[in-house]
């Protein structure tokens, strides 16, 4: 019985591509991605904002993944840009300060798959985080005790990286 569960197992595993236990299914043809280096085209500029969600992004894709990074011609890739970079107040108090503020974050992404191009896709991915208005983005933050502006960053950045992995390998 344990013989007939293991060889099901392996054939459901590998009969439509490589699966991984993050739901993933990247093509078995596939060995090597690249990724380009997302620069900053929003209205306001965060200077390390395009290194850190361009490595977030690498990172990522070589952790859940088997794939290896390339510099050249590459099987799947990934490119674009920063487009929204933005703080708004979100609850406003009665003395007409902001009580609350929201950074958002949206990049726009063009995914290659040099494989089967039925999977290719640009869209634009937005995450944001409530911070209390109180604070500047300098303050540290109470939680992490790093700035709140790196400390929202690294939040939203791993969100859309994930939201990118999963419309590319998992199909959502």
């Amino acid at each position: 019985m344990k013989l007939i569960l293991t060889i099901l197992l392996s054939i459901s595993l590998t009969s439509c591509g490589i699966y991984s236990f993050t739901g993933a299914s990247i093509p078995t043809e596939a060995k090597t991605i690249w990724v380009d280096y997302f620069s900053n085209k929003a209205a306001t500029v965060q200077p390390s904002l395009s290194q850190v969600f361009t490595e977030r992004l690498k990172d990522m894709l070589l952790e859940q993944t088997n794939l290896s990074l390339s510099e050249n011609e590459s099987d799947l890739s990934f490119s674009g840009y920063i487009s929204k970079y933005q703080i708004k107040p979100m609850a406003i108090k009665a003395n007409e300060t902001a009580g609350q503020n929201r950074l958002t974050i949206a990049v726009k992404v063009t995914y290659n798959n040099s494989l089967d191009s039925e999977n290719n896709f640009e869209h634009t991915f937005s995450r944001y985080r409530d911070y209390d208005g109180s604070l500047n983005l300098s303050d540290k933050d109470p939680q992490s005790g790093e700035p709140v502006e790196e400390f929202l960053i690294e939040e939203i950045t791993k969100e859309l990286a994930e939201d990118i992995f999963n419309k590319a390998f998992v199909n959502w």
